[in-house]
């Protein structure tokens, strides 16, 4: 809190005199010429995009990041955020650049330290000379760092009640809460002139990555035609996690019925729940766990379908072109805005989550693994 005052004092200290909060003004009337006219031209020179955010809001993200990319193809672009946001942005190819910020210790840890760290950063950001900031999820906290970056041009995504929209140069429409998280996403960069982009995100596997997955396939047997069928059965929180026992009950089935090799992975969350997952599973199910990031994305792209809670690594798995089984315990009208995005998807959504029974989970487990042109057998020869 007195970290969050401190900033606050500096902030209003730095604002020009006259300054009038309230809505931002439209991007002319801020915008030097010669930036207007390099915007006009697609030549910003140097480009910081601010993308905090969970690991699956970042997955999400990357269909903006891609059309960033493509409006600007000259820029050099760098892309600023937690530890997930730098391991996913550099699979992506988007950005030149990735600079990790670790936005949680700055805002829990020592005063007086996370002080002297954030002024560290303010200096190294200005330092940089950045002509144009684009703040996606658009936290308080990252508008004022691109407010004092000291760049000419700031869009920031204006969602009510946590962005400091009077901070930005440039008008983003209002979040429509009602529309996926990606579109959201891409509708900030409508200033920018994106429009009909793209939005299934894309991830490239690392061949370092892959070669480390497959000696660990090797080594744990799995290395056949077997198809390989993930289950991610944590979650960040109880209220998200379907019961461990019905995970198991359709592994024995997919093992017994479809001659699926059942893999179960485990991320830092899930650690203490290891010793009764292992016990839940037949001897045959494999555990990956302490994998990174973009081991995980590798292992996800040799599955023949995952099936997860409502976690960051199915979109990492969605992301690498694997087919997703998402449980979800909510009751949801309309799309469902945080879902993975294409067409071999499918989301089985129930108001709570004990209402979904793994005879039903089994069933569409079964109709994706045999879809026309999907033989389970085939994609794992194939992988």
């Amino acid at each position: 809190m007195m970290v969050s005052r401190l900033v606050a004092v500096i902030i209003s200290r730095s604002i020009p005199a006259g300054y009038r909060a309230g809505p931002c003004a439209g991007p002319e009337e801020h915008l030097s010429p010669n930036f207007r006219d390099r915007l006009v031209n697609q030549e910003p020179r140097n480009i910081l995009v601010l993308d905090f955010g969970q690991l699956g809001d970042v997955v999400l993200s990357l269909p903006a990041l891609s059309a960033i990319r493509g409006r600007f193809p000259q820029a050099r672009i760098t892309v600023a955020g937690g530890s997930a946001t730098a391991s996913v942005v550099e699979m992506s190819g988007a950005a030149n650049l990735t600079l990790p910020i670790d936005r949680v210790s700055l805002r829990d840890g020592p005063k007086l330290h996370s002080l002297a760290r954030l002024a560290r950063l303010v200096g190294d950001v200005r330092r940089a000379r950045y002509d144009l900031v684009i703040d996606l999820h658009s936290l308080s906290e990252s508008n004022l760092l691109g407010y004092l970056s000291g760049a000419p041009a700031r869009l920031f995504a204006q969602r009510g009640g946590r962005s400091l929209d009077f901070l930005a140069t440039m008008r983003a429409p209002w979040e429509d809460r009602d529309k996926h998280l990606v579109d959201r996403y891409l509708e900030a960069l409508t200033p920018l002139g994106v429009a009909d982009a793209p939005r299934v995100p894309h991830l490239r596997t690392r061949r370092e990555d892959d070669e480390a997955v497959q000696r660990m396939l090797q080594e744990r047997g799995a290395a056949g035609v077997q198809p390989l069928v993930g289950l991610f059965p944590g979650a960040s929180l109880p209220q998200k996690r379907w019961p461990l026992e019905r995970f198991a009950e359709v592994a024995s089935r997919l093992e017994h019925n479809d001659g699926a090799r059942v893999v179960l992975f485990l991320g830092p969350e899930e650690i203490a729940m290891a010793r009764q997952v292992r016990a839940a599973f037949s001897t045959a199910a494999m555990v990956l766990d302490g994998l990174t990031l973009s081991q995980l994305a590798s292992a996800a792209a040799r599955l023949a379908l995952l099936i997860s809670n409502d976690t960051g690594p199915m979109h990492l798995a969605a992301a690498v072109g694997t087919p997703v089984l998402l449980l979800l315990g909510a009751a949801v009208r309309g799309p469902y805005w945080f879902g993975p995005v294409g067409e071999h998807h499918r989301t089985i959504t129930r108001p709570a989550l004990l209402q979904i029974t793994a005879a039903e989970v089994y069933s569409v487990a079964y109709s994706m693994l045999h879809a026309v042109g999907r033989d389970p057998r085939r994609l794992a020869q194939n992988a």
